[in-house]
């Protein structure tokens, strides 16, 4: 009996360093799983590349002003309002608008919002300085303003450069429009999956598309493939020096 139970527990010790190898030659087999499906769930999550298509209806017109301008001998500055060349349409009553500045500066930068055909601005502010260069955005909620449907307006961001000679502002802007939302939005929307951005944009909702990717991206500033979607999104109206922004590491 005691020499059956030493060959079983030699039989048994022979057997370790093989379950041993076959653990540690599964690690690596197990972690590829975990990365691969850690890649996936990635992918799952960003949504496709949005392609705007341009509502059927409007005026041509709609971007003004931009491009660089010299704000003194020494100093030059690309301005841009990130709107379409045409009316920008949004079902939101209090839309948030974006720009672009190519550096930062101490200059004041202006935001004035008025109905098309009005004299007094619904908006006349002062922002904050820029302290970096890139996109930025100001919330029509922030000031208590909310639009009207099938009103046309118009919206500048100004960058003050010597406030003694106003001729020598930059300016950019666009117009925009809040329309009725699309009868199958909601339902798009909801069958979506977050992929909001695309949805906005197949629609020709330019203001809505922008927002819900720039706030995927304030909420993770990092992630790479989100600022690639919003580069393509702005080189889809030829914004593409603020593409550009996005598009650098």
């Amino acid at each position: 009996m005691n020499n059956l139970k030493k060959m079983a527990l030699s039989a048994l010790i022979a057997l370790l360093p093989f379950q041993a190898g076959a653990a540690e030659v599964s690690k690596p087999a197990q972690e590829k799983t975990k990365q691969a499906a850690t890649a996936s769930n990635v992918a799952k999550a960003t949504p496709a590349t949005p392609t705007y298509k341009p509502p059927l209806r409007g005026a041509p017109a709609g971007r003004v002003g931009g491009g660089t301008r010299g704000a003194t001998d020494r100093e030059s500055f690309s301005l841009l309002a990130l709107a379409p060349d045409h009316i920008g349409y949004t079902v939101q009553d209090q839309p948030c608008l974006y720009w672009y500045i190519s550096k930062p500066t101490a200059y004041p930068v202006e935001l004035t919002l008025t109905e098309r055909n009005a004299v007094k601005p619904l908006v006349e502010t002062t922002l904050k300085a820029p302290d970096r260069g890139g996109i930025h955005s100001v919330c029509l909620a922030d000031y208590g303003v909310k639009l009207r449907k099938n009103v046309q307006y118009k919206w500048f961001v100004t960058l003050v450069t010597d406030a003694s000679h106003r001729s020598k502002d930059i300016l950019a802007g666009g117009i925009m429009s809040l329309v009725d939302a699309p009868p199958s939005l909601q339902d798009r929307l909801k069958a979506s999956a977050g992929n909001a951005t695309s949805v906005y944009a197949e629609e020709g909702l330019w203001y809505d598309a922008l927002g819900a990717l720039s706030s995927m991206i304030d909420a993770s500033p990092d992630n790479t493939e989100l600022r690639k979607q919003r580069a393509a999104l702005l080189e889809q109206v030829g914004l593409n020096e603020a593409a550009n922004s996005d598009s650098r590491p």
